[in-house]
C-alpha cells in the first residue's frame, strides 16, 4: 500500500536587520506621562460564558440522524470563591433576535424535540463546570435534510458571578439527515474506501451515491493513516497522529460525523512509521497495553474501529528489549487484544506481510476476532485458510489502487458477487487527481 507524504507549499521569509554596526545618538529625552489609575477598579466578579464540546462559544453547526446530543459547560475568567450554579434553557427569543438583526429566517427546532440535562456547577476554587448535554431528535414533521436551530441561553443563579451577555446565548444549527438514504444496500456488499487523508478530505466519499436509490456508494472509510511508534523515554509504543490525521479527529463533527450519520463506518488505520515498533512485534503485554490505547482513541473520537497494515516498520535484529520476533503470531495477538478491549468495534487487517494470515489465539480462530480481511491489490483468493472462521461476507477481493490506475474489471467485480464474497476496497480515491475520470469509471463499474 503506497503511503503518500503530503507536500507543503509556502515559504516564510524573515528579514533580519542587524544594527550593531551603526551608531545612533539620542539627544532628546522622552517624557512618559503618568496615568492616574485611582479612578479604575478591578472587576472582582468572575465572568462566565458558555462553551459546547467543540470549544465554540456562540454557535456551532452539526449534522445528526435520529437522536444525538451536544455537550455544554460553563467557563469562568477566574476561579470562584464559592460554588456557582448555572442552567441552560431553550429560549426561542435568542433566535428571534438573531433573525431580526441579520434579516434571516432560520427556523427553530421545536422545543418538544429538545431535552436539556442537569444544572451545572462550578465549585469553589475552580473555573470550569462539569458537562451537561442538550439532546435532540428527529420527527416526521421535519424536512428532509432540513436545517434547524436550537436556541439556548445560560443563566446563573449565583451573585458572585457575572454572566457574559453575549456568550450566555448559543445557536446550535442542526441538519437532520435521518430521512436521507443510508449506505445499507440490498446486496449486503460493503465498499471500503481506504483514503490517503494527508491531502484528501474524507467527506468526498459522500459525493458518490447510487442512481437508483440515492444510497452512498461507500460503506466504510479508513483514515490512512495513524502510526505505531516507539517512545525511547518511556519504553512504550504509542499511537502517533500526524497533523493531518489529528486535524480530522479534532474536528470530527465536521469531517467524520456526517459520514457516520449516513451509516458509513469510520476506521483508523495503524501503520508502521520507520522505527523499531510495528503491528507484528509486540509482546503479549505490550499488545494489551496498545489495545487499551486504541480503545481510548476510538472512544475519544467516536471511531468505529481499527485497520492494521504491517508496513514501514524498521524491525531490528537482534530483537530489542520489550519486543518479540516479528511474526504473524504477534500480529494475531494484537488483533485479538484489540477485539477483546472493544468488542463493539471493527478490527480489519490488510492481507499483506505478517497480517496476511493469522493463527489462533488462546483457542480462538482469527476469523472470529478479525472482522474484515482486505486483499492486497488484485488479490482474489478465498481467505478461509488465512483467517479461519471468517465468513465470505467479510472478505474484500480485487482491491483497487486509484492513484496508480490499478483498477478492477467488471468481470472481476461480478465474480466477487456471484461467488458470495461481501466486500471490496478502493485506495486513494481523490477527485483532485488528474486521473479522476478513470476513478469515476471504476466507481461506476462497482
Amino acid at each position: 500500500m503506497k503511503y503518500i507524504k503530503s507536500l507543503r507549499n509556502g515559504l516564510i521569509l524573515f528579514s533580519v536587520f542587524i544594527l550593531g554596526s551603526l551608531s545612533f545618538s539620542c539627544k532628546q529625552n522622552l517624557d512618559v506621562a503618568v496615568i492616574n489609575e485611582n479612578k479604575y477598579e478591578n472587576n472582582k466578579d468572575a465572568k462566565a460564558y458558555m462553551l459546547n464540546g467543540n470549544g465554540r462559544s456562540t454557535s456551532d453547526s452539526i449534522t445528526f440522524s435520529g437522536t444525538d446530543s451536544t455537550a455544554f459547560s460553563i467557563r469562568l475568567s477566574s476561579p470562584v470563591s464559592s460554588t456557582a450554579s448555572f442552567e441552560v434553557k431553550y429560549d426561542k427569543s435568542v433566535l428571534d433576535d438573531y433573525n431580526n438583526e441579520h434579516s434571516s429566517e432560520f427556523v427553530a427546532l421545536p422545543e418538544s424535540l429538545v431535552s436539556i440535562g442537569k444544572e451545572m456547577s462550578v465549585v469553589s476554587g475552580k473555573s470550569c463546570s462539569d458537562s451537561s448535554y442538550v439532546v435532540y431528535k428527529t420527527s416526521e414533521e421535519l424536512l428532509k435534510s432540513g436545517l434547524y436551530v436550537i436556541p439556548l441561553r445560560a443563566e446563573c443563579s449565583s451573585k458572585n458571578v457575572d454572566m457574559s451577555v453575549e456568550k450566555s446565548k448559543f445557536l446550535l444549527f442542526v441538519r437532520d439527515l435521518s430521512k436521507l438514504p443510508n449506505c445499507n444496500k440490498s446486496t449486503g456488499i460493503k465498499i471500503i474506501s481506504c483514503m490517503e487523508v494527508n491531502d484528501t478530505n474524507p467527506l468526498n466519499n459522500l459525493c458518490f451515491t447510487l442512481a437508483s436509490n440515492g444510497k452512498p456508494l461507500i460503506d466504510m472509510v479508513i483514515l490512512f493513516s495513524a502510526n505505531i511508534n516507539y517512545d525511547d523515554e518511556t519504553g512504550r509504543v504509542y499511537i502517533y497522529n500526524n497533523e493531518n490525521v489529528q486535524h480530522l479527529l479534532d474536528n470530527k463533527e465536521k469531517y467524520l460525523k456526517p459520514l457516520q450519520d449516513r451509516g458509513i463506518k469510520v476506521v483508523l488505520g495503524i501503520l508502521g512509521n520507520h522505527d523499531r515498533s510495528g503491528v507484528a512485534n509486540l509482546s503479549d503485554e505490550a499488545a494489551r497495553q496498545f489495545a487499551m490505547d486504541e480503545k481510548a482513541i476510538c472512544e475519544a473520537y467516536d471511531l468505529d474501529g481499527i485497520f492494521f497494515d504491517d508496513e514501514y516498520s524498521s524491525y531490528q535484529t537482534p530483537v530489542p528489549p520489550g519486543f518479540v520476533e516479528p511474526s504473524s503470531k504477534a500480529a494475531s495477538r494484537l488483533c485479538y487484544e484489540t477485539k477483546k478491549a472493544m468488542p463493539d468495534k471493527l478490527v480489519c487487517v490488510y492481507v499483506y506481510s505478517r497480517t496476511s494470515s493469522l493463527p489462533d489465539v488462546d483457542g480462538h480462530e482469527s476469523g472470529t476476532f478479525v472482522d474484515y480481511g482486505i486483499h492486497d491489490y488484485g488479490g482474489s483468493f478465498d481467505l478461509s485458510s488465512n483467517y479461519p472462521g471468517m465468513p465470505k461476507s467479510r472478505m474484500a477481493l480485487y482491491s483497487e489502487e486509484f492513484s496508480r490506475d490499478r483498477f478492477s474489471s467488471a468481470y472481476n467485480l461480478q465474480s466477487l458477487r456471484d461467488n458470495g464474497y461481501g466486500a471490496h476496497m478502493i485506495f486513494a480515491m481523490d477527485p483532485s487527481r488528474s486521473n479522476f475520470g478513470n476513478q469515476l469509471s471504476a466507481m461506476q463499474r462497482i
